[in-house]
């Protein structure tokens, strides 16, 4: 099997790789044995070190760019995991790389893919920003996308796009609508709702953080193993238990700025949170709470995807990755 990851530098992608490696690819069929003969990291630029396996091809460059598009799925594809993205607030704060890498580029992946010999199975990751404006108390699998933010928008957009080709049998397509991922490793990005991570990051390693939303903020959340699991079985789940609808919410949970706190101070002292100081940032906060923090995922749930215990489980795996 030949796997695609678009994003394939970033902290997703490379859990991502990591993930398919240690369990030797991907099953074409329920109870098919894995398999993985290569595996393509398209991204702009990789980390040190990065994922070393000899099945694993390195392609640096941009998404955007139609010949390395045409020359990275030149041999057949099997499967694409589609993660390369601007993030919420770069996509705001810049109109243009928003829509050129978010909508365009996209088009082009999904273009690429219509070429194969095969349909290939392809993973796109959307957003909780798929949602905003007047919304319901607890956002259910029926409620509206009605995005209110450049990012959400070009995420929807994805979503329908993905839905077309598949409809059109150019792709099997399957959109993950993914909660806050919690917590991100590395350095603070652009992303309205890196600051969740910041808070519970930095302290851990020592270093203030700043929160700019006020303690009772609430967001709707997922570990990066979590996060990994969902895209993993997004992929692996077969057509017809998809069915029409391509576009699912993955579960998570529900959790404010002060419950992070507390959970942060029960795991490493008041010392640690007392590293976090609060600095409003309205265009930050308008932001994250134009998105929905409750959420009923039945769907995802039937077909088997999984949240997180709480956050302090979640504080702990983060604990434990950081000391391996």
């Amino acid at each position: 099997m030949r796997v695609v990851i678009t994003g394939g530098g970033g902290f997703l992608g490379q859990r991502v790789a990591r993930a398919l490696l240690a369990r030797g690819g991907l099953a074409a069929e329920p109870g098919a044995a894995a398999s993985l003969d290569e595996l393509v990291l398209l991204d702009q630029a990789f980390p040190a070190g990065g994922v070393a396996d000899p099945r694993v091809r390195q392609v640096s460059g941009d998404i955007g760019d139609s010949a390395l598009l045409k020359r990275v799925f030149a041999p057949p594809t099997d499967a694409v995991f589609h993660l390369a993205a601007v993030v919420s607030a770069g996509a705001e704060a810049d109109f243009d790389l928003g829509y050129r890498v978010n909508l365009d580029a996209s088009r082009l992946v999904f273009e690429a893919c219509r070429q194969q010999p095969r349909p290939p199975r392809l993973v796109f990751t959307s957003s909780v920003a798929a949602f905003g404006g007047t919304l319901p108390e607890v956002v259910t699998d029926a409620t509206a996308a009605t995005p209110q933010s450049s990012y959400g928008t070009q995420k929807v957009l994805g979503e329908l796009l993905v839905a077309d080709y598949t409809r059109k049998g150019y792709v099997d397509g399957r959109t993950v609508r993914l909660p806050t991922i919690v917590v991100r490793p590395g350095k603070p990005n652009r992303a309205a709702s890196g600051f969740m991570s910041n808070i519970l990051r930095e302290p851990l390693n020592g270093e203030p953080a700043i929160c700019p939303l006020l303690p009772d903020a609430k967001m709707w959340i997922l570990s990066p193993e979590r996060a990994v699991d969902a895209l993993v079985r997004a992929m692996e789940i077969p057509a017809d238990a998809w069915g029409w609808n391509r576009t699912l919410n993955a579960p998570g949970i529900t959790v404010s700025v002060s419950e992070a706190l507390s959970a942060l101070e029960k795991v490493a002292g008041r010392e640690c949170v007392a590293r976090v100081r609060f600095e409003r940032d309205a265009a930050i906060e308008k932001i994250v709470l134009g998105w929905p923090a409750h959420f009923t995922t039945a769907r995802a749930d039937r077909l088997g995807f999984k949240a997180d215990g709480g956050i302090e489980e979640v504080i702990r795996a983060h604990m434990r990755a950081m000391a391996r």
